[in-house]
C-alpha cells in the first residue's frame, strides 16, 4: 500500500483550492503511484467566519470541490481522503470525506472536538462558534486494513485515538490545519505519541504557510510509523508525501505488546 499526503495553503476561493490540490493529487497518482491520497483539513476552504460560509457553503452533494475530487477518484480509481466544509439545515460542519475508486462516498467523519484556545491577545481560535460538532467515530474498511478518521484537535484526546484503534483501525488520518504557534511545540510529539500508543500508522497532511487572513499554518505534513519513526516529512511549502505501508507491521507490535486491551 503507498500513501500521500498533500500539504496545501487554502484559500476563500473554492475553486482556486480545487485546481490547487487537483494538481497535487493527479502528480501524486501519476508520479507517486500512490493507492490513498489524504488533504488536510478544510481544503475547500479556509479562514471564513460563520455568517461568510452559511452563504457559501452548501450541501456535499452540491459542493464543487468534493465533485471535483470524487471525479478525480472515479476517473483514476483511487481512495482519497478530502476535508470539506459543508451546510446541512443552517449548521456548519467541518467534515472529513472518504471517496472509494468509483468516486462513491464511503464515510464521513464530522470533527467532534472543537478547537477554542487563546494563544495570546492577538492570536484566538474559537471553532465552537462557528461549527456543528459531529458525535459518533468513523472507522473505514479498506482494501488494506481499517481507517480510522479524525480532524486536527482530535490529535489532542488520546482516549479518541485508543478507541479508533480498539474498533481495528491499523492506521488513523489525521487531516490538519494546526496553528504555527502550537505546532513548533507540540505537533511532532503528539502525532508521534498517538502512533506509539496505539501501535497504528499516522497519515497528517497539513495546511501550511500564511493565509489570505494572515493565519499561518505549521505545514510539517507527516506519515508516521506504528512504533513512532517519522517515515516521510514535509517541512514547508505545498507538496506531497509518499510512504510505503504495510499494515503487517502494527498487527506484528500489537501481538507482541497487547496495550489495546480494553480497559
Amino acid at each position: 500500500m503507498r500513501v500521500s499526503c498533500i500539504q496545501i495553503c487554502s484559500s476563500k476561493d473554492k475553486k482556486k483550492n480545487l485546481n490547487m490540490t487537483r494538481l497535487l493529487i493527479l502528480k501524486s497518482i501519476k508520479k507517486h503511484k500512490t493507492d490513498l491520497i489524504i488533504t488536510p483539513e478544510t481544503s475547500s476552504l479556509f479562514g471564513l467566519n460563520k455568517a461568510q460560509l452559511l452563504q457559501v457553503a452548501t450541501t456535499m452533494d452540491k459542493d464543487t470541490y468534493l465533485n471535483g475530487i470524487r471525479e478525480i477518484a472515479r476517473k483514476y480509481k483511487k481512495w482519497i481522503l478530502t476535508s470539506v466544509i459543508i451546510k446541512e439545515k443552517n449548521k456548519i460542519k467541518n467534515r472529513s470525506v472518504l471517496i472509494n475508486p468509483k468516486g462513491l462516498i464511503q464515510t464521513y467523519y464530522d470533527k467532534i472536538h472543537m478547537y477554542d484556545a487563546v494563544l495570546s491577545a492577538k492570536e484566538k481560535y474559537l471553532e465552537s462558534k462557528i461549527f456543528s460538532p459531529g458525535r459518533t467515530l468513523e472507522v473505514a474498511k479498506l482494501p488494506w486494513g481499517k481507517l480510522g478518521l479524525s480532524i486536527c484537535y482530535d490529535l489532542r484526546f488520546p482516549n479518541m485515538f485508543r478507541k479508533l484503534s480498539q474498533k481495528g483501525s491499523l492506521f488513523i488520518s489525521v487531516p490538519s490545519a494546526f496553528t504555527k504557534t502550537t505546532g513548533k511545540k507540540h505537533w511532532h510529539t503528539l502525532l508521534k505519541a498517538r502512533a506509539i500508543e496505539n501501535f497504528c500508522y499516522i497519515f497528517a497532511p497539513a495546511q501550511c504557510g500564511t493565509h489570505w487572513n494572515g493565519r499561518k499554518t505549521y505545514g510539517h505534513s507527516l506519515i508516521v510509523s506504528p512504533d513512532g519513526k517519522i517515515l516521510k516529512e514535509l517541512k514547508k511549502g505545498m507538496g506531497i508525501i509518499t510512504a510505503n505501508i504495510d499494515p503487517k507491521i502494527s498487527i506484528e507490535l500489537r501481538k507482541r505488546i497487547s496495550s489495546l486491551i480494553k480497559d
